[in-house]
């Protein structure tokens, strides 16, 4: 609690110093990475039985609600290997023991962890690591129906881990098959990639890829054929994702480093001959945005303010500059509180998310990862559900996306109970556009605001006889009512005509006429 205090009053400062606008703003992507492999997050050991894997699941989706989450970022294909019941992969060891063992007592944990997510009003991003196969190659534990063991000729060993080769054509054609079937059969939100395209350098050690590079290098230079090489994947996958679901939207989690001023007069001022996107991973993140092959970057900006090499306000404000009209959110290493004198300061994330908040052109945060918030750290939790993410946030829109915006709901009743006022509204869109609803609570001299997040009373899922009751309305108050309509994309309908509550003798009456 004394942590947690001292990160209010240095908030505090802080608004006070510089007139940061407190109110947070009413649509913000607020994310959590899940991770799968070695059983960072979840589950929490390979073979633990079904239903403690679900409950668990449950737990980090309801504890993330209280946080103010509206997205999860979940590992469903860590290593060739599969969360799902894939025709192409085998079941993953993370889940059950042994790679290509089925959950016993059988269920599907991606369906169930879709109608999880969905039922909070969470978003669901799909999260591959497109190339990586085996986290130890020393290890002979994966499964006869391995890709590995299919198509050997596909796979390179570096540092003790086996990758697909990037440079091979099937590999592409493959990878992409792999992420149409699950765009295909499950109601996903998201396709996410983190930062592993080529893997990151070791010192002393080449990736071993003579071999494809003579065969398909078309004579370029071997970097800018790697390069070639990751924006050829990309782009068939945006595409493809787009061909089965135009809704379903595609993010990169990229290094934070894109390129450093010192190799490029377009990159950031980051240390001298510090690590890239552009040259040690060959991902050209900024030429996808520019072109628009991905709907949104997720930058890990892991460093503290101040850092020698990556300052986070320098690369945040990098970032700003390079989205291009796509969505930027900001990945923040929740898991280095405490690592250091600059993590243990309970202001340090804080401040951080304050900073992005001054900026247009970043739209949210993801926090890494889950595992992370346990023991609520600096008082990081208490300081999410008490004042950044006191009030519920609609996730941005993309407007790049096609969408029919519903049509408006409207009230049809109102009453007074013992346990609060029961609020009833219809919705005549058969058109299937309604996703959710977002009900907003006035006092009867406060002009109708939508733009204030702070009138949020609930967002609710789309249901055949809406209603909600309001457990929070003060008997004899007079309060007005204003229900939207949600897509899946969160475009907002129209506002509904208010509702006026109006106090006559004993008892509280709805009109739609305040006069």
């Amino acid at each position: 609690m004394v942590k947690h205090l001292l990160a209010v009053m240095l908030l505090t400062g802080l608004f006070s110093q510089q007139g940061f606008a407190q109110l947070p703003p009413k649509r913000e992507l607020r994310a959590v990475w899940i991770a799968t492999v070695e059983n960072i997050d979840w589950p929490s050991r390979r073979g633990l039985p079904v239903e403690q894997q679900k409950q668990e699941f449950i737990n980090i989706l309801n504890t993330q609600q209280r946080n103010g989450i509206n997205a999860v970022v979940v590992q469903v294909r860590p290593v060739a290997d599969a969360f799902y019941a894939s025709p192409f992969e085998p079941w993953s060891e993370y889940l059950t023991g042994k790679q290509g063992q089925a959950p016993d007592p059988y269920y599907d944990p991606l369906q169930f962890m879709l109608e999880e997510t969905h039922k909070r009003g969470m978003e669901f991003h799909a999260w591959f690591n497109p190339y990586r196969a085996i986290m130890n190659a020393s290890h002979n534990n994966v499964a006869a129906t391995h890709i590995t063991r299919q198509r050997p000729q596909w796979f390179l060993t570096f540092d003790n881990r086996k990758y697909f080769d990037p440079g091979v054509p099937e590999v592409r054609e493959y990878v992409t098959q792999i992420i149409r079937d699950v765009v295909r059969r499950y109601d996903i939100d998201a396709v996410h990639f983190d930062d592993y395209f080529y893997p990151y350098p070791v010192p002393g050690k080449n990736f071993p890829d003579n071999s494809s590079y003579r065969l398909y290098g078309r004579g370029m230079a071997r970097d800018d054929w790697r390069r070639w090489n990751v924006d050829t994947i990309i782009q068939m996958v945006g595409k493809m994702i787009k061909e089965e679901k135009p809704w379903v939207k595609f993010g990169i989690s990229p290094f934070g480093i894109w390129r450093g001023k010192d190799r490029d007069s377009d990159g950031s001022y980051s240390g001298k001959g510090a690590l890239s996107n552009y040259d040690d991973l060959y991902a050209d993140v900024l030429k996808w945005l520019k072109n628009g092959w991905i709907d949104y970057a997720a930058p890990q900006l892991y460093w503290e303010r101040g850092h020698r090499v990556a300052d986070y306000e320098v690369l945040l404000n990098w970032w700003a500059q390079h989205g291009y009209g796509r969505h930027v959110y900001i990945g923040h290493g929740l898991y280095r509180i405490n690592s250091n004198a600059a993590w243990s300061n309970p202001a340090e994330l804080p401040i951080q998310i304050t900073e992005l908040r001054t900026l247009n052109t970043i739209q949210g945060s993801i926090f890494y990862s889950a595992k992370s918030f346990t023991g609520n750290p600096r008082g990081i939790e208490d300081t999410l559900r008490n004042h950044f993410y006191r009030y519920p946030a609609l996730r941005p829109t993309m407007p790049w996306l096609k969408a029919n915006t519903p049509f408006p709901p409207y009230f049809i009743d109102a009453f007074e109970r013992a346990n609060g006022l029961n609020l009833y509204w219809a919705d005549d869109d058969t058109s299937g556009r309604t996703n959710q609803y977002v009900l907003y609570r006035f006092n009867s001299n406060e002009v109708i605001n939508l733009n204030d997040p702070a009138k949020i009373l609930a967002i609710l899922p789309q249901m055949s006889d809406p209603q909600y009751i309001d457990v929070t309305y003060e008997k004899g108050r007079i309060y007005t009512y204003v229900v939207t309509a949600l897509d899946r994309l969160q475009n907002e309908s129209h506002a509904s005509d208010p509702l006026y509550m109006k106090i006559v003798g004993r008892k509280a009456r709805f009109m739609f006429d305040p006069e």
